[in-house]
C-alpha cells in the first residue's frame, strides 16, 4: 500500500464488548500523525452475530482489529496466518485484501515492559489466562529471556496450550514466589470490575505486577499487588503499541521503536 496514494483507510475493531476501548482513539492518532486519514467503527457482537460482522468487515474494510473473545474465531475466515498469530493461535490484526491474520501482541506487550523498566530477562514469571493475549504475552517473554509459568482454571486446556508454547503450567496461582505477575484473564474489566484473579498473597515476593487491562486505570490486581509491595503497570501503552505496529502492516511500512514511543509520548501530551 503506497502511503502517498491513501486518502483514507477503513478500519474496525471487532470484540464482545468494545464500548470503552481507546483503540479508534489511537489508532486515528497514529495514522493522522503519520499522514494518512482514517474511519474505525467499532462493533461490539455475540458469538451469533460474529458472522455478520465478519462478512460485512471483510468485504467493506481495509483492515481490522480483533480482541476478547474472537482472536481465534477469525481464523476460519482467513486465506493466511503469520507466523507469530499461528504460534500463539491468536490473531489481533487482519488485512483484508490478502485476508492474512497477524498479530500484535507480543511485540506491544515487550516494548511495554522496557518503557517501564521491567526487566524479564532471567525473571520468573506467572501469566494469569493464556487465551489470546496470555498466549501471545507468554510467547514474547519466553523469546525474551523470562522463565514463564502460566496458569488457567480449565487444567485440560492449560497443559495444552503450555505444551505448545512450551511454558510450564502450574496448579496453584496464589503460590507466589513470582518475581513478576501478568494478568490477562479479563478479571477486573466490565462486569468484574473490582474483581482480581487471585488474592494478595499471590504478589509474595513479586517486584512487579502487571495488568493487561486498563479501564480502570488501577485494576483491583493491582492494587492487591500494590498492597503487597510490587510496582504496577496497565496495559494503556500496550494497547498503543500494538496499535501502532497494527497499523504499520495497514500501510506495508517497516515499524521503528523509536517512533513508538516518540508518538506514545505525542499522544499522552495530547
Amino acid at each position: 500500500m503506497d502511503e502517498s496514494k491513501v486518502k483514507t483507510l477503513r478500519l474496525g475493531l471487532v470484540g464482545k464488548d468494545v464500548s470503552k476501548s481507546l483503540s479508534e482513539e489511537m489508532h486515528t492518532f497514529i495514522l493522522g500523525e503519520l499522514g494518512v486519514k482514517c474511519e474505525y467503527e467499532r462493533f461490539s457482537v455475540s458469538k451469533t452475530d460474529f458472522d455478520g460482522a465478519m462478512v460485512r468487515l471483510m468485504g467493506d474494510f481495509d483492515g481490522f482489529n480483533v480482541t476478547i473473545p474472537y482472536k481465534k474465531d477469525v481464523f476460519e475466515y482467513l486465506y493466511e496466518i503469520d507466523a507469530d498469530a499461528s504460534a500463539c493461535s491468536s490473531v489481533n490484526t487482519v488485512l483484508c485484501d490478502t485476508k492474512t491474520g497477524y498479530n500484535t501482541d507480543g511485540e506491544g506487550f515487550l516494548l511495554m515492559l522496557r518503557t517501564a523498566g521491567v526487566e524479564v530477562q532471567g525473571k520468573k514469571v506467572l501469566v494469569l489466562g493464556v487465551g489470546g493475549s496470555g498466549s501471545s504475552s507468554a510467547l514474547a517473554l519466553q523469546h525474551a529471556g523470562a522463565t514463564v509459568y502460566a496458569y488457567r482454571r480449565n487444567k485440560a486446556e492449560l497443559l495444552e496450550i503450555c505444551q505448545r508454547l512450551g511454558v510450564t503450567p502450574v496448579d496453584d496461582a496464589e503460590s507466589g514466589g513470582y518475581d513478576i505477575l501478568v494478568n490477562c484473564t479479563g478479571v477486573g474489566l466490565h462486569d468484574t470490575e473490582g474483581k482480581s484473579p487471585v488474592e494478595e498473597r499471590a504478589f509474595r515476593g513479586a517486584a512487579w505486577a502487571v495488568d493487561l487491562i486498563y479501564t480502570p486505570e488501577k485494576s483491583r490486581f493491582l492494587e492487591l499487588g500494590e498492597s503487597a509491595g510490587a510496582k504496577i503497570l496497565n496495559g494503556k501503552s500496550m494497547l498503543f503499541y500494538q496499535a501502532y505496529f497494527a497499523d504499520c502492516l495497514y500501510l506495508k511500512r517497516t515499524a521503528s521503536v523509536d517512533e513508538a514511543k516518540h508518538l506514545y509520548a505525542q499522544y499522552l501530551e495530547k
